[in-house]
């Protein structure tokens, strides 16, 4: 597509900060616009449906991706989570930012069919930070955080082949870091 290269794709561990450094990314330049992921997961805390996820059904999602309304979708720690396709062609085609926030198999999946697209891999400041903030959140079983840890030392192995790395150690700091590198290559 000739307007991919205003997709941008933001991906990281479980508990690095990526809502919150997109979330604060988008407080800063409202003019940037992010698709909302569809998600099998139940919501958490104040989260809502259409704004933080479209929430499915095992069976709703599965007929999401026969109709092939996804452009990607994964299996993550029991939960199907995915990129609804309407969303990202309307904005990308229209030259308006849009950022995806998905896990690193749908972030290689985006690249091949958006070659043009940027991905952006946010690092935590220690895998210790990372437990931190697991732990902090207040949702995850024991057997769930050691679980995401475990996944999160494997995704950060496949940070090198993003196009740009940022570490989350300050979100600010991190959200500023993101719009200098998209900016950049527009």
């Amino acid at each position: 597509m000739k307007n991919d290269k205003y997709l941008i794709v933001v991906s990281g561990p479980a508990g690095t900060g990526k809502d919150t450094v997109v979330s604060r990314l988008r407080q800063k330049h409202p003019e940037i616009g992010i698709s909302i992921s569809a998600t099998t997961r139940a919501p958490r805390g104040t989260e809502q449906e259409g704004v933080d996820y479209f929430y499915l059904s095992n069976p709703q999602f599965e007929e999401w991706i026969r109709d092939d309304k996804l452009v990607e979708y994964t299996n993550y720690c029991g939960n199907y989570y995915g990129t609804p396709r309407a969303q990202i062609e309307e904005r990308i085609s229209k030259g308006i930012y849009v950022v995806l926030v998905i896990e690193v198999e749908g972030a290689a999946n985006i690249k091949r069919q958006y070659p043009d697209s940027t991905t952006i891999f946010i690092c935590p400041p220690s895998m210790e930070e990372l437990e931190n903030r697991l732990r902090g959140r207040g949702t995850d079983t024991p057997e769930s955080i050691q679980k995401r840890l475990s996944r999160a030392k494997e995704e950060i192995k496949l940070a090198p082949t993003y196009d740009e790395q940022v570490v989350n150690d300050d979100v600010d700091r991190c959200a500023d870091e993101i719009y200098a590198l998209i900016t950049a290559k527009n």
